[in-house]
C-alpha cells in the first residue's frame, strides 16, 4: 500500500472518530466520577492494608486526571513529586522518574509493556492516549520488580477499561468529554461507552480525537514554533466475560498519529566518523576539518504513526486452595511511524512483537503473602531510511518475578522481592555481521516498615537491580538527528567509532539503591518525605568522543555513576472544605569523576491551595523550577522559571452528571526551557494557555 494512500486512510478515519467525537477534548473518558487527586500511596500485587507496604504510588486519576491531562503521557504526568517530561514538541514527551528515562523507565499498560519505539528515540511518541485512561499509576521503590529489572527509574502502570472488569448498575454507561485550548487552537475529544450485551458480556467501544496548531510561545522569534503541531485519533473495541469470579476479554486498540518535529535539521546529516573525529564536509575537500554543506529546507518533518494492539485480560479470584488470585495478561502489536520530509517518507520504524504475563497471588505460606510470576517477550524491531541507525534486531526476554510480605506485628512490616532476567538480542541480515548479544540479570529487593506511631510509617528500602543493554545500546550505528548525534553501539568491531581502542568487555549495570521515606495519610496532616541514594556501577551513557557545533560523534559506554535525591509532600487540610499543599523534588547525577550527568531536571519547589464550596472547586498552584546548572560539559545551563496555574470547576451531584472546568496554566506567560529534554535552548514550552471543557457521565 503506498503512502498517499495510507495517508487517506488515516485522514477517514481521523474524521469519522472527529464528528462522531463532535471535535473534542483531551479530558478522561472514565465511565465513573470518582473524586480520585493526587496521592501518595502504597503498591503492591497484595492487596493489603496500604500502611503496610514499603513501596510508594503516585496516582493521577478522576477529576484531576480529567482537567491536568495533555496530549503526551510525559506532560500529564509531569509535576508529580519526583516525575518530569522530556519534551520534544507538541506531540511526543516522555516520562522520567528521578532523572531517569526510557529505556530505564517502563511505560505499561495494564502491566503489559507498550510497544512502540519511544525507548529509541524521544522524538518518537509513547503510544498512549491519556484521554482514554481511567488511572495512571508511577511506581517506584522494590516493588518495580515485578515489572522488570532494568526499570532502576521507576514504572509508570497506564489503566484503562478496554476490558471490562465488572457489571455495570445500568445497560449502558458512558461518557463524552470536549476540550479546548488557547495556546495551540487546540480541539479534543474522548467518548467511551460501556454496555452489558447479556447478563455476563459486556461491550465497551471508545474513541478520541485532538487537533493542535504549532503553540505559542513567549518571546520567541516567531509567533508560533514550527512543528510543535499534533493530530491524533485512536479508537478501541472490547469484549469481555464477566462473573463473581473473574473476568475475561479481549480488545483491539487502533491508534493514528501526525505530529511535527520541532528543531529538526538536516546541516549535519552526512557527517560520519574517522576513527575519534567527525568529518562533516565532502571527502574531496582537503583536510579533514570540520565542514559542512547547509542545505536550505521548508516545511518541519513530522511523524505519522499507526499502531495496532490486540490484549487479553483475565483474572480469577478464589481458583483452589492457597491460591486467592490469577491474573493473565497478553498483547500482540503492530506497530509503524514514518518521518516525512516534506511528504516523503524519509525513515520508517516498526516494532512488532507479542508480550504474556502471569501472575499468581498465594495465600498465608508461614506468614508471607505475595505474588509470583512469569512473563516472555518477542519482538523484532526495524529501522528503514536515511536515519536508519539501527539494524533489524529481533529480541526475547524471560522473566520470572516474586514479591513477598510478612507482617512480624502491628509496628513492623518486612518485604521482599527477586526477579530472573534471560535476554537475547539477534541482528537480521546485519551488513556489519556484528554477534549476538545473550545474557541473564539477578535483582532482589528488600524493605523494612516501621509504624512509629499510629498513623507514621518510617520505611527503609533496597534493592539490587541488574540492567541488561538495550538494542540501541549494543547496535546504534549512524546520524541520529532528534539527539544531534552520530551513535556507535557498545558491541565491538573493527569499524567502531575510533577503533577497537573505544571499546571494552561488556558488563552488566547494576543498580544498588537505597531510599528512607517518613509518611503518613491519616487526618488532617498528611506527607511523604523522602531521600534516596542510588549508585550504578557500569552505567551505559553515551560518551562524546567528537563535536562539531552542536553535533557530538558518542560511543555508548560503562562508568560508574551516583543519584542523589529528595522527593517531599506535605498537605493539611484545615477543614473540609480548604487544604493546602507543599511539594518539592530535587535530584543530582555525578560520574565518579563528580562530573554531572545531562539532561538532569532542575530542582522545583510550589505550593497548591485547593478549596470547594459546595459543587464549586478551584486549585492555586504556583511552583519555581530553579536554574539547571549541574550540567555536562558539552551542555549549557538554563535559567529557572516561576509557573502558576489555577483551576475552577463545577460538578454536578452524584456520580452520573455533568462536570466543567476552566484551567490556566503559566498563567504569567513566563518563557521556560526544559533542562531534561534534548532541545533545550532550541525549543521554548508553551506559553499562557487556557482550557475550557466539559465531560458528561451516562
Amino acid at each position: 500500500m503506498n503512502s498517499r494512500i495510507q495517508r487517506d486512510l488515516r485522514l477517514a478515519v481521523r474524521s469519522i472518530l472527529a464528528s462522531s467525537l463532535a471535535a473534542a477534548c483531551c479530558a478522561s473518558a472514565a465511565d465513573t466520577d470518582d473524586p480520585i487527586e493526587t496521592v501518595r500511596v502504597y503498591a503492591t500485587a497484595v492487596d493489603e492494608d496500604p500502611e503496610n507496604i514499603s513501596s510508594a504510588y503516585s496516582i493521577l486519576g478522576g477529576r484531576q486526571l480529567r482537567e491536568r491531562a495533555q496530549a503526551t503521557l510525559g506532560d500529564t504526568l509531569n509535576g508529580l513529586p519526583g516525575v518530569n517530561a522530556d519534551t520534544f514538541g507538541g506531540g511526543s514527551a516522555r516520562p522520567i522518574i528521578r532523572g531517569q528515562t526510557a529505556p530505564r523507565v517502563k511505560v505499561l499498560s495494564d502491566s503489559i509493556a507498550i510497544l512502540d519505539a519511544s525507548d529509541i528515540s524521544p522524538d518518537h511518541a509513547v503510544a498512549v492516549e491519556p484521554s482514554l485512561v481511567d488511572r495512571i499509576e508511577v511506581l517506584r521503590g522494590p516493588a518495580t520488580l515485578l515489572y522488570g529489572s532494568g526499570a532502576i527509574g521507576g514504572v509508570v502502570n497506564v489503566l484503562d477499561r478496554k476490558v471490562p472488569t465488572t457489571v455495570p448498575d445500568e445497560r449502558i454507561t458512558g461518557s463524552l468529554a470536549l476540550r479546548g485550548g488557547t495556546v495551540a487552537d487546540e480541539r479534543a475529544g474522548a467518548v467511551g461507552i460501556t454496555a452489558r450485551a447479556t447478563d455476563h458480556l459486556m461491550l465497551r467501544i471508545e474513541g478520541a480525537s485532538r487537533d493542535a496548531k504549532n503553540y505559542e510561545a513567549p518571546h520567541y522569534a516567531e509567533p508560533r514554533v514550527d512543528g510543535t503541531w499534533a493530530e491524533s485519533a485512536s479508537g478501541s473495541i472490547g469484549l469481555s466475560w464477566v462473573s463473581d469470579r473473574g473476568y475475561l476479554g479481549l480488545a483491539y486498540t487502533y491508534r493514528d498519529d501526525d505530529y511535527g518535529l520541532p528543531g529538526h535539521h538536516h546541516e549535519y546529516e552526512g557527517c560520519h566518523p574517522h576513527d575519534n573525529l567527525l568529518h562533516c564536509g565532502d571527502h574531496e575537500a582537503e583536510g579533514e576539518g570540520h565542514e559542512y554543506d547547509e542545505h536550505e529546507h521548508g516545511v518541519a518533518p513530522g511523524i505519522a504513526l499507526l499502531s495496532k494492539t490486540f490484549e487479553l485480560r483475565g483474572e480469577w479470584h478464589g481458583p483452589f486452595a492457597g491460591v486467592e488470585r490469577i491474573r493473565l495478561r497478553a498483547s500482540q502489536t503492530d506497530y509503524r511511524h514514518d518521518e516525512m520530509e516534506e511528504g516523503i517518507v524519509a525513515t520508517t520504524f516498526s516494532n512488532e512483537g507479542y508480550e504474556a504475563r502471569l501472575e499468581v497471588q498465594h495465600a498465608d505460606v508461614l506468614g508471607w503473602r505475595g505474588v509470583i510470576g512469569a512473563q516472555y517477550a518477542n519482538t523484532e524491531f526495524s529501522a528503514r531510511g536515511d536515519e536508519a541507525f539501527l539494524p533489524t534486531v529481533k529480541s526475547e526476554t524471560v522473566g520470572a518475578f516474586a514479591v513477598e510480605h510478612f507482617e512480624l506485628s502491628d509496628a513492623w512490616h518486612f518485604e521482599a522481592g527477586a526477579r530472573q532476567e534471560w535476554q537475547r538480542h539477534v541482528p537480521v541480515n546485519d551488513p556489519r555481521n556484528r554477534r549476538v548479544f545473550s545474557d541473564s540479570a539477578t535483582s532482589v529487593s528488600a524493605a523494612v516498615i516501621w509504624e512509629v506511631v499510629p498513623d507514621y510509617s518510617l520505611t527503609l528500602s533496597g534493592a539490587r537491580s541488574e540492567r541488561l543493554p538495550h538494542a540501541q545500546e549494543l547496535y546504534a550505528r549512524g546520524v541520529h538527528l532528534a539527539t544531534s548525534t552520530y551513535e556507535c553501539g557498545l558491541i565491538a568491531h573493527p569499524l567502531t567509532c575510533g577503533g577497537l581502542e573505544n571499546n571494552a568487555p561488556l558488563a552488566t549495570e547494576t543498580s544498588n539503591n537505597v531510599e528512607l521515606r517518613l509518611s503518613s495519610d491519616v487526618g488532617a496532616l498528611n506527607f511523604s518525605i523522602g531521600a534516596y541514594y542510588n549508585k550504578v556501577d557500569d552505567y551505559i551513557y553515551a560518551r562524546t568522543l567528537d563535536r562539531f557545533e552542536d553535533f557530538r560523534l558518542i560511543k555508548y559506554t560503562q562508568r560508574d555513576a551516583e543519584f542523589t535525591g529528595a522527593e517531599a509532600e506535605v498537605g493539611y487540610r484545615f477543614s473540609e472544605r480548604l487544604t493546602a499543599t507543599v511539594f518539592g523534588d530535587y535530584v543530582r547525577a555525578r560520574f565518579d569523576d563528580d562530573s554531572y550527568l545531562p539532561r538532569i531536571p532542575a530542582s522545583r519547589l510550589g505550593t497548591r491551595l485547593n478549596a470547594t464550596v459546595r459543587n464549586i472547586g478551584g486549585e492555586l498552584e504556583y511552583y519555581r523550577v530553579n536554574r539547571q546548572s549541574d550540567i555536562a560539559d558539552y551542555e549549557s545551563s538554563t535559567p529557572g522559571y516561576d509557573m502558576v496555574n489555577a483551576t475552577v470547576s463545577y460538578r454536578t451531584g452524584g456520580k452520573a452528571g455533568l462536570e466543567m472546568y476552566l484551567r490556566g496554566s503559566n498563567l504569567l506567560d513566563e518563557s521556560a526551557w526544559n533542562h531534561a529534554s534534548f532541545l533545550a535552548g532550541v525549543v521554548p514550552l508553551p506559553g499562557r494557555n487556557v482550557v475550557a471543557g466539559v465531560t458528561l457521565q451516562f
